[in-house]
Formats: C-alpha cells, structure tokens, sequence
C-alpha cells in the first residue's frame, strides 16, 4: 500500500516504495533500432512496467528495455473527440508536440463549421496552426480520406469508447506503416477497491468499452501504450471540474457536497497529461506495451476542493453535506466528481518514462479562477435547481 503523507488539510501526496513484479508481459522480445535520422543517440537500462490489466491486484511484470534518447523528429496523428473533457487533452499535447519539434495533425471529429466549434478548445485551434500543426475535421471510419495519403510514425486516438469507433483508425494505422499507437482510456474503468489507490494491473470492469480496445489495440501493434485519465482542469477545458465550486462561491451560495466530504479523488492539470504523452511519443521503447495512469501525484478530498477553490477566488466558502439517497436524487447528476473514494496512482510513468507530475492545485486554480472572471462567468445568471432541492431539504438558507 502506498505511503501516505499530508502535506495540508486538503491535498495528499502518495509515494510509493520499490515493488516486485512477476513475469510475463505482453510486449514482444526488444529489439533495437537506430534509424538514420537519429542526430544522436545514447543508451541506456531502465526497468520497464508492461502493465496490461490482469485479474490479480496490483502488479505487473518487469523487464529491462534499451532506451534510446535521440533527436528524432516524429509525425503525429491525433483524432481528437468532438465533446467532453478529453478533447482537451489533444490539445495540449497536439501544442507540446509542435514546441518540441514534431510535426502534428489533429483530426477532429465532425464539421469545422459546427456550432461545437464555436467553443473551447476548438476555437482556440489557431494556436496549432500557428506553431505549424495541421487540423483536419472528418469521421474517423474514414480517416484514410480525411488525411489524404499523409503518412504517420504515430497515432493517439483520443475519441473512441468502444472497439467500434476505434477499430477503423487501428486497422487504417497498422496498415499505413503507422510504428505507435496510443490510445487514451479512462481510469473509470478500474472495479472499486477497499485499497486506494488505483494503480497500473489492477482489476477493471471487463464489460467497459475502453477494454475491449485497450485488448485490439495490443492485439494488432507491437508499440502501444494505454493512458487512464482521471479529472482535469485546464484552460480550454469545456467541462465543468473548478468551475462548478467558482459558481456557487462567487455567489456566496452553500457548497453541497455529497456523504462526509472526505472522499479522495484525483485532479490533474491537463498540462501534465500532455507531457506524459509526449514522453510515450520520445521514448516509445520505454513506452512500449504500457498502461499509464494519466493522472497528477496528489490527492484531494471533496471538501479540500472546494477550500481550495474558495482560497483561489479569496473568497469563504460554507460546505454542506448530505447523503444523495435520503433526500431523493441521483448524486451523479447534483455534483462533478464520483461520491466515493475515487483515484489513481502514475507509478508507472515515474518508474519507466521518467516523468514528473507538475500540477499544484492552489496555484492552478488561482490562474483558473483569473480566466472564469476573465471570461465573464461570475456574473452570468445561473438557476442551480437541483441545489435548491438539496438545500430545501436540509433548510439551509440561501442568500438571494
């Protein structure tokens, strides 16, 4: 289990020491090579997770690979989903990848002339082309078309919930010389645990979409990697995560908060998803039939999310709890984050890509905070219904 350490009343930092593994991995035999465009090279022997999902808790098993850091410059394909918090994280990364030198295509589902590309991060996508990125929009059935005979040395598909939508940009990638195929899953998929965190192997709910891909997507490639996202926060975010505690606290409005408040999560800024994947993409041996946890080394419980949100905005902030059940409504759709302990651990991008998470969330949110005035949204008329159900029900007063 993890060491825990508090660091404040409301964010926890979980290290974790040396583990043993056992055997075998899915990856194949290491083979290395050293294409002509390397300006140059070193080597070097790192111990390396191939952690796909198993039934057993915990672990999964160890090898040592050959890293090769080099200054190669790769071609990269993101098909970017259209909705939800994840189209964020295409692009960030489709912004790492350029500032570091790579050449980078973002294929977004749908229309460029759609009303969804009137919102963030869509609308701010003249700052990939900018840097010298492409942006495409299509469906991803037929993203051979979309691309128009453009070659790839690396795929991430960012859209796909299930073999359905995937399988297409696969089966196109591997026949299209593609070397390395990622694919961004959900840490949701793990099964509930009486021992937090999540971490790389453990048990996942085998009808989840995401694993069916997660399987065909290494049935199909030798250079894969899987990353397992949590909650983000971010500029160009366009789903509510700090800005659902902003609303209420501007407004000098109770916070309603499900159960004791001091369930666990896992918040991280979008920033640190983009550099673990721009890792995957710079040192794919490493990265190599992986499952990462995309996810920040902290966690925070419920109630600390909102003191943190108040801090942020210099603003008090009054909590109310309550439990979902007795009151009559679904907890799903009356608050953001999952009202049971729910986070994960990125063991395995420390140990085999190096990577260091950078997200401080009272800093962060202070900056998020600056853009929610920025942008209008503390004065913008809201009904909070659902809180006045939960708020009535308890007889907590609300200022008017």
């Amino acid at each position: 289990m993890a060491a825990l350490a508090s660091s404040s009343s409301s964010s926890l930092l979980f290290s974790s020491p040396p583990t043993k593994f056992p055997s075998p991995s899915l990856c194949p035999p290491l083979r290395l090579s050293l294409p002509t465009s390397f300006l140059s090279s070193s080597l070097s022997l790192s111990p390396s997770f191939h952690a796909y999902p198993t039934s057993s808790r915990r672990y999964s098993a160890s090898s040592f690979t050959i890293r090769a850091s080099a200054a190669e410059k790769k071609k990269v394909l993101i098909v970017n989903t259209n909705s939800g918090g994840h189209a964020v994280i295409g692009f960030y990364f489709a912004k790492e990848l350029l500032g570091s030198g790579h050449e980078v295509t973002i294929f977004t589902v749908g229309e460029e002339g759609s009303d969804k590309m009137k919102k963030p991060p869509f609308n701010r996508f003249s700052e990939i082309t900018s840097a010298g990125g492409k942006t495409v929009w299509g469906d991803p059935a037929d993203v051979g078309k979309v691309v128009a005979g453009a070659t790839f040395d690396v795929v991430l598909d960012n859209n796909g919930k299930d073999l359905d939508t995937v399988r297409p940009v696969v089966d196109w990638a591997k026949s299209s010389g593609v070397k390395q195929f990622l694919f961004i899953s959900s840490a949701g998929i793990y099964k509930p645990t009486d021992e937090p965190p999540h971490v790389e192997g453990d048990v996942v709910k085998a009808d989840a979409g995401h694993v069916g891909v997660e399987k065909y997507v290494a049935e199909v490639f030798s250079s894969w990697a899987v990353f397992r996202p949590q909650y983000m926060i971010g500029s160009g975010n366009n789903k509510d995560c700090e800005e659902w505690f902003f609303d209420r606290i501007v407004r000098k409005r109770p916070v309603p908060i499900p159960g004791s408040g001091m369930q666990l999560t896992n918040i991280a800024h979008v920033r640190d998803l983009s550099s673990m994947l721009t890792l995957a993409v710079e040192k794919p041996e490493a990265a190599c039939c992986n499952i990462f946890n995309c996810v920040s080394d902290r966690a925070v419980t419920l109630d600390g999310m909102a003191k943190l949100c108040a801090a942020a905005a210099g603003l008090p902030v009054e909590i109310v709890h309550y439990d979902p059940k007795a009151i009559g409504i679904d907890a799903k759709k009356a608050f953001p984050f999952r009202n049971m302990h729910f986070y994960a651990e990125p063991r395995a991008a420390k140990d085999t890509l190096g990577w260091k998470s950078t997200t401080n969330l009272p800093e962060d949110l202070k900056e998020r905070f600056e853009e929610y005035v920025k942008i209008g949204r503390d004065k913008k008329p809201m009904q909070f219904e659902m809180d006045d159900k939960i708020l009535g029900s308890l007889k907590v007063p609300v200022a008017v």
